[in-house]
Formats: C-alpha cells, sequence, structure tokens
C-alpha cells in the first residue's frame, strides 16, 4: 500500500501570473549574468545578423523541444507514455504527455532537469566555441532557462521527497507516494 505524501501542484501554489513574472525575471536575468562575460571573451567579434525571421522560428519551436527534452529520460528508461497534440489558439502547435507508469526519484530528477541539461548546457557551449552567433545561443539559453522555472519548483520537491518514493502524475501537478509501513 502507498501512501501519499505531498501532493505538488505549482500552479495552485504559487498562482500563475506570478509564475510568468518569475519566469520572465529569471530569462531577463539569466541573459544579462551570461551574455556580460561571453561578449567580454569574444571581444570585438562582429555578429552574423540574418534578421528577425530566424530568431522568431527557433524561439516558436522551443516550447516544442522543451517538452521532448522532458520526455526523452522517459524514452530512454523504456517508460510508456501517452501523448496528446493540440494547438493553442489553431496556431500553436503543443503537446502533452502523461506517463503511465509510476516514477523513481532518480527519473523524475532527470526528467525536470532534462531541458536544461539537453538544450541550455548545449546552447552556452555553443555560444563559447562560436562567436559570430553567440547572442542567438544566449537568447535560447536564456528563454530555455525561463522555462525552466517551474521545473526547478518541481525538482526542488522531488529532491525533498524520500529516498525510496515513487512520483506519480497528478492532474495538475505530481503525488509524491511513500510505501506505507504495516503495523
Amino acid at each position: 500500500m502507498m501512501n501519499c505524501w505531498k501532493s505538488v501542484n505549482i500552479n495552485k501554489e504559487f498562482g500563475l501570473n506570478r509564475i510568468y513574472i518569475f519566469s520572465i525575471f529569471i530569462g531577463v536575468i539569466s541573459f544579462l549574468i551570461l551574455f556580460i562575460p561571453l561578449s567580454m571573451y569574444h571581444g570585438s567579434n562582429e555578429v552574423k545578423d540574418y534578421g528577425l525571421f530566424p530568431v522568431v522560428v527557433v524561439l516558436f519551436l522551443l516550447p516544442l523541444f522543451h517538452r521532448l527534452m522532458h520526455m526523452l529520460p522517459l524514452l530512454l528508461s523504456y517508460k510508456r507514455m501517452k501523448v496528446f497534440l493540440k494547438f493553442r489558439k489553431r496556431v500553436f502547435p503543443t503537446f502533452f504527455y502523461q506517463c503511465k507508469s509510476k516514477l523513481s526519484k532518480q527519473t523524475s530528477i532527470l526528467m525536470a532537469l532534462g531541458p536544461t541539461l539537453f538544450i541550455s548546457a548545449p546552447s552556452y557551449m555553443m555560444a563559447y566555441m562560436f562567436p559570430d552567433y553567440f547572442v542567438y545561443f544566449m537568447l535560447i539559453t536564456s528563454v530555455n532557462l525561463a522555462m525552466s522555472f517551474t521545473d526547478f519548483l518541481y525538482l526542488y520537491h522531488f529532491v525533498k521527497a524520500p529516498r525510496r518514493c515513487i512520483i506519480e502524475n497528478a492532474k495538475d501537478g505530481y503525488d509524491i507516494l511513500i510505501q506505507r509501513k504495516e503495523a
């Protein structure tokens, strides 16, 4: 038998408006903090400008890649999941996923860190290696870090959870379950 140790619903706990404000703040601050050292390192290299269209396309597709990077640790650990494709306002493609099995604490931590490990870190390294495009890579890094704000909040709860817990998808968040001690 399993008991619910904690139900985590970030939207209910903090509120959607507060989450959006903190996400924007994280994105702007991360861009400033990461951009200044790289611009000093690259010096007076000329940044290649391809216009606004490629930036808009990349930023339009970034939420899809963000979700895919959440799913990657689940796919690599052979977890079964259900994927739903939807269009928001008939223009913005997005999809939702729901894992059909319960997850261990380690898998949940990797799932929450997936976009940071697989998008933000490589993008920052590419900004370091390609001085002509470092502004674009820094923009991708900072927007992805802003989108990862809720992931970091969930990660905080996953790390605080007991060692042998099981994490299950709930309706609007996650349930952290522990084994009930038999008397």
